[in-house]
């Protein structure tokens, strides 16, 4: 079975707010955003393990560009909440800025190198968790931000590794040409 190469361009397909397909994709990123959490709180604790909200929004930053990430970030968190009653109300702005951080410096990182490397989603990610890591974990002292990096470690692995998939999957799925014959 032959191999076939993808080109580093079909990993990025950023959209413009007005742009139909935006939606759609923006939608999609947040229905996964809205079921993964779903599926990953039957697990005692799996939320703050797992963080499965941010899953969709580093997807969403990376593949569809920085408005696609930044929207699903600020709608994920709130739909979850009024949807499920997860996270609490109280969490929701925190969430919103940390899910937003993330799709930011996914879209930063796919604009420099467009092809999706576990390395790179690792950088990103490692980034994003030192980034978050609350005030009051860090002035606790080493050993509470390592109990919390250990925590999040199953949720850091699975954005690195599915988020790996998913996008090398959506290369797959590219935009017709507007300049294609048919």
């Amino acid at each position: 079975m032959a191999h076939t190469r993808v080109n580093p361009d079909s990993f990025r397909d950023p959209l413009s707010l007005a742009e139909g397909r935006f939606w759609l994709a923006t939608g999609a990123m947040v229905l996964g955003n809205l079921l993964l959490p779903l599926a990953l709180h039957q697990i005692p604790d799996g939320g703050r393990m797992f963080q499965p909200i941010f899953f969709f929004t580093l997807v969403a930053g990376w593949r569809f560009g920085a408005q696609a990430g930044l929207l699903t970030a600020l709608v994920s968190p709130l739909a979850n909440h009024f949807l499920t009653g997860l996270p609490p109300f109280a969490l929701v702005p925190d969430l919103v800025l940390q899910s937003a951080l993330l799709g930011a410096l996914a879209s930063l990182a796919a604009v420099r190198h467009p092809r999706p490397t576990v390395a790179l989603l690792a950088l990103v990610v490692f980034l994003h968790q030192l980034l978050c890591l609350p005030a009051a974990t860090i002035t606790a002292g080493g050993k509470a931000c390592l109990d919390l990096v250990r925590l999040h470690l199953p949720g850091i692995v699975l954005q690195v590794l599915g988020g790996c998939v998913v996008l090398r999957g959506l290369a797959r799925y590219r935009r017709p040409s507007p300049n294609r014959e048919g």
